[in-house]
């Protein structure tokens, strides 16, 4: 065994980063029309150039913008595509201890991306680091995976088949988008096959008319479908997420739901797993990885300041390589610290930690 000198990497992370203070500050001064949008776009660019350093400077092989960029890990890519716009729904999103803010998503033409606004903001750190630049995005089920079904207009979409088809394609644009732009390492971000192990919010989405049976294999082929079109030296990773936001989540529940979907269907070159907790269950899963795979496991919390132990750490990763070779495995945190610009409960230097004992575990264990 060794370092991984292509992505995924032994040590790596899910891709966003808690927003600093001056961040922050200019989002608020641009709410209030203090300044202009330019003025919010150069701060934005000068706290990426040094986020960047500090990830090198921890030792990550992965580098991204943080999402400093966005509000939100989908949203904001959401309302880029062609045919997708802004929309105040009449409620939040509940999480377990917590409601998100009240936006979303509407349908209100034909789903395309001729241009992604995202592929500049890969272009940007792919220009500012010598290391592997790494884009985020969600995976197609976000526009449609929430318990309030988002609007879509009847006039444009009679038929679902079409809307499915027009989604999974307006992905397989952007994708190849970021990839003509240079792109080698794309995540996709998916949370609602995850939730589909969780038996509360299968009822949800019967409740809504909607048939959770169904739902996995739908939105595995939209996957397959976003990455059709890729470069042979391109790699895709799919992180799974139960939720996070502000330090809390959304559901529970083992892998074992759609273990058969995400080892036999989807056809992604790696998985970020979330196993930080009980709430995701056992490594029993991992008995179905595909030889030509890898997971990274997501055994560092990043919904808490507490360090980790490494020895606690290394006998998970031991308990994870009874079932999967230990050379198909890496590490990373649970997901990133800041899926939405309000981040987690944590400091910076708290992060920062984690990233840097991510780092140095991968060098422990697979030398």
């Amino acid at each position: 065994m060794s370092m991984r000198t292509k992505p995924p990497f032994r040590a790596d992370h899910v891709g966003s980063l808690l927003r600093p203070a001056a961040l922050k500050l200019a989002r608020e001064r641009r709410a209030k029309g203090e300044i202009d949008a330019g003025e919010l776009k150069a701060v934005e660019d000068r706290e990426i150039e040094r986020v960047i350093r500090r990830q090198e400077d921890v030792g990550l092989q992965s580098i991204t913008d943080g999402e400093f960029h966005r509000s939100w890990w989908h949203l904001d890519f959401l309302w880029g595509l062609d045919g997708v716009e802004k929309h105040i729904m009449d409620s939040g999103v509940a999480f377990a201890a917590v409601t998100t803010r009240n936006e979303g998503v509407k349908v209100t033409g034909k789903l395309g991306s001729a241009k992604h606004p995202m592929i500049e903001h890969f272009k940007f750190v792919a220009a500012h680091t010598k290391r592997m630049p790494k884009i985020t995005i969600p995976a197609p089920s976000a526009i449609y995976g929430r318990p309030m079904r988002a609007p879509i207009d009847k006039a444009v979409y009679p038929q679902m088949d079409a809307f499915f088809d027009d989604l999974g394609q307006a992905c397989k644009k952007a994708v190849r988008g970021f990839a003509d732009a240079g792109c080698r390492y794309l995540q996709l971000d998916e949370v609602f096959i995850a939730m589909l192990c969780d038996p509360k919010y299968r009822q949800q989405m019967k409740d809504r008319g909607d048939d959770p049976e169904t739902l996995g294999a739908l939105y595995a082929d939209l996957i397959n479908t976003a990455m059709s079109d890729i470069p042979s030296d391109m790699t895709i990773t799919m992180h799974m997420c139960r939720g996070n936001y502000k330090s809390t989540y959304m559901g529970a529940g083992g892998y074992e739901a759609v273990q058969e979907i995400l080892f036999n269907k989807i056809k992604v070159h790696g998985f970020f797993m979330e196993y930080d907790s009980d709430r995701a269950g056992g490594f029993e899963p991992l008995r179905l990885l595909p030889k030509d795979k890898t997971v990274v496991l997501g055994l560092v919390t990043s919904k808490s300041g507490r360090l980790e132990s490494k020895d606690e750490i290394k006998r998970r990763i031991e308990q994870a390589a009874k079932f999967v070779s230990l050379d198909q495995l890496c590490l990373s945190p649970q997901c990133g610290f800041a899926s939405t610009e309000e981040g987690n409960v944590l400091a910076e230097d708290e992060q920062w930690a984690k990233l840097r004992m991510i780092v140095e575990l991968a060098k422990e264990v697979w030398g």
